[in-house]
């Protein structure tokens, strides 16, 4: 079953072409990553893992208070441990297959990330706009990243002052060179799993740029901020 998100036609555009990965719900954690490296040329890398103690969920870093468990880096090295290789990934994730996938922004993509319910909104206005979407994941956290080209990060906080917005009064950060993103179906605690709001097609191999999409998102983002 697809790890996807049921959204209403809003996402249409994006979720119809032929799927590269086409199961995520029950995908092994080590398939999902060699699928991302080999058919997106996405870096991954391996994060935390849940571990079981007495019935109880708690996270591989020790930390009783970890706000991701299972769903952040393991060591401080990450960056450097990233890789676009399916066989170096297929490798890394064979010596720890509970571990979380962790994509490294800044590399072949920026994300946007905006809170789920602003998130859902504009994925409705983007379909009026006829705005051409790239990948979208949805968090336990109830929060929504949106792939742009890389260089996001840099832009975004002038694009939305253009808009009118001072970049701190909203609700909405460019995640770019030194962030990254937890990918599906990596497990955020007993809270459950990253999902695919618009999952990776054919049709969304060439990502936008955040220029196209930061109207939408601002917008959404200044209504739910009103509230």
């Amino acid at each position: 079953m697809e790890e996807t998100i049921g959204v209403t036609s809003a996402v249409t555009s994006s979720v119809t072409s032929p799927p590269q990965i086409p199961k995520q719900r029950g995908e092994a954690l080590l398939d999902a990553a060699v699928r991302y490296a080999e058919e997106r040329h996405w870096d991954v890398f391996p994060g935390t893992w849940l571990e079981v103690d007495e019935g109880r969920q708690h996270c591989s870093c020790g930390d009783a208070r970890c706000v991701a468990p299972g769903a952040h880096h393991a060591r401080e090295d990450w960056a450097n441990q990233a890789t676009g290789s399916a066989t170096a990934a297929r490798r890394l994730w064979s010596k720890r297959p509970a571990a979380s996938i962790l994509l490294p922004t800044g590399r072949t993509f920026d994300a946007i990330d905006v809170p789920e319910t602003a998130g859902f909104l504009a994925l409705a206005r983007m379909e009026r706009m006829e705005l051409t979407l790239g990948p979208v994941t949805c968090t336990p956290d109830r929060r929504m990243q949106f792939f742009v080209l890389p260089g996001a990060a840099a832009k975004v906080p002038d694009l939305v002052r253009t808009l009118g917005w001072p970049p701190a009064s909203l609700d909405l950060d460019a995640l770019g060179e030194g962030s990254y993103i937890a990918a599906p179906p990596t497990r955020f605690g007993g809270r459950g799993a990253v999902q695919w709001a618009c999952r990776p097609t054919a049709a969304n191999r060439w990502l936008p740029d955040a220029e196209e999409l930061i109207s939408p998102l601002a917008y959404a983002c200044g209504r739910e901020g009103r509230r």
